[in-house]
């Protein structure tokens, strides 16, 4: 543990435990409004990500805070924002 967190010095919070203490902690600070979002960084990679995604994410759903499908099939639908005008079609219309 003391090597992990010694190669993360600029970390601002590390929760480390069972998949059901991290996912009650995320909950916790995103119930609180302590936080909106998180970046993670797995102990070992790919291993640690991908056993965060198989053990905490499914937590993290039941508890109603991790989405199971997205509503639109682009990044600009998932975030709602509308799709610009092509600049091609700008131009057309303004010659």
């Amino acid at each position: 543990m003391r090597d992990l967190l010694d190669r993360n010095p600029g970390a601002h919070r590390i929760i480390v435990g069972t998949p059901e203490q991290i996912a009650d902690d995320i909950a916790r600070w995103f119930d609180e409004r302590g936080a909106d979002g998180f970046n993670l960084n797995a102990d070992v990679f790919p291993s640690g990500l991908a056993a965060f995604v198989d053990h905490v994410i499914p937590l993290l759903q039941r508890k109603g805070i991790f989405r199971r499908e997205y509503q639109g099939s682009t990044l600009r639908e998932h975030l709602g924002l509308p799709r610009p005008e092509s600049q091609y079609v700008r131009a057309h219309q303004a010659a």
